[in-house]
């Protein structure tokens, strides 16, 4: 395996495509040596979810994704660069059509917990051990993802 660094992405213009990517945020830490993760709520139904969003010019997909845990979570950390997993879902767009979307996760290592950010009065946010994440979670794909993560395979 060949190691590279993540270049920033430059987005094209215009053009709708049927299926679309996003990024999204696996933040964990270690709480009494024990590992765990963060879920936030959405916004609409109020599931449990983990931060993600749309790409962002000239940032890493990993940048983005750490963006998005600031905004919807309130998390800062180091955020790595090896994709965790993808998963599919479908998002709600303009017009409430759904569109299928294809979910890039990355970890992030949580090193600080804010209480004032950008979404703070639209979500909760709540840890919990891997293994009752993962029963949590709607998506299988991304709960396999959950269950089975290991923080010291991306070091």
């Amino acid at each position: 395996m060949i190691a590279t660094k993540q270049q920033p992405i430059k987005l094209a213009d215009g053009g709708k495509r049927s299926v679309r990517t996003q990024f999204g945020a696996l933040c964990y830490r270690y709480h009494n040596d024990k590992l765990q993760v963060l879920l936030i709520s959405s916004r609409g139904v109020g599931r449990w979810v983990i931060p993600k969003g749309w790409p962002m010019d000239e940032k890493t997909p990993a940048e983005a994704s750490a963006t998005e845990a600031f905004e919807e979570a309130g998390v800062k950390g180091k955020v790595y660069e090896t994709c965790l997993g993808l998963y599919s879902t479908m998002r709600e767009a303009p017009g409430d059509e759904l569109i299928p979307c294809i979910v890039a996760i990355f970890p992030m290592k949580v090193k600080e917990l804010l209480d004032d950010y950008p979404e703070a009065d639209e979500r909760s946010r709540e840890w919990f051990t891997p293994k009752k994440a993962a029963s949590l979670i709607d998506e299988p794909e991304l709960a396999q993802i959950i269950r089975n993560f290991d923080p010291k395979t991306i070091l």
